[in-house]
């Protein structure tokens, strides 16, 4: 069975950082990429980041360029969420989700399989 597990979550003042982890088992990692999202109460999900299979490609939306990162641990069938600066308007909880296809998308409706949510909090 798919199963993705996110975590890594937690509290942290404006400005501080945060690494989220999703460690994934049941498909071949190296093939399929995987997108991170979150969503806040009362908001819609929203795309945050993904990754490529092949290349490692990413694409990151708007709101978290420049303070984001995302990598892949082929190795280690993980992806980590590398959060920096982070600000209030970040505060949600964060799924990994799984997209049956090697090329990265940060629209939920390209994915198949989600983890559970991890929780991230940014207090100012």
């Amino acid at each position: 069975d798919v199963q993705l597990q996110a975590s890594g979550g937690g509290l942290v003042q404006a400005g501080g950082s945060l690494r989220l982890s999703c460690a994934a088992s049941g498909f071949t990692f190296d093939d399929y990429a995987i997108g991170w999202f979150r969503q806040a109460p009362g908001k819609e999900r929203e795309g945050v980041s993904c990754i490529s299979s092949s290349d490692g490609s990413t694409l990151y939306a708007d709101p978290v360029k420049g303070r984001f990162t995302i990598s892949r641990d082929n190795a280690k069938n993980t992806v980590l969420l590398e959060m920096d600066t982070l600000k209030p308007e970040d505060t949600a909880a964060y799924y990994c989700a799984l997209r049956l296809s090697g090329l990265g998308s940060v629209h939920q409706v390209d994915y198949s399989y989600w983890g559970q949510g991890t929780q991230v909090t940014v207090s100012s």
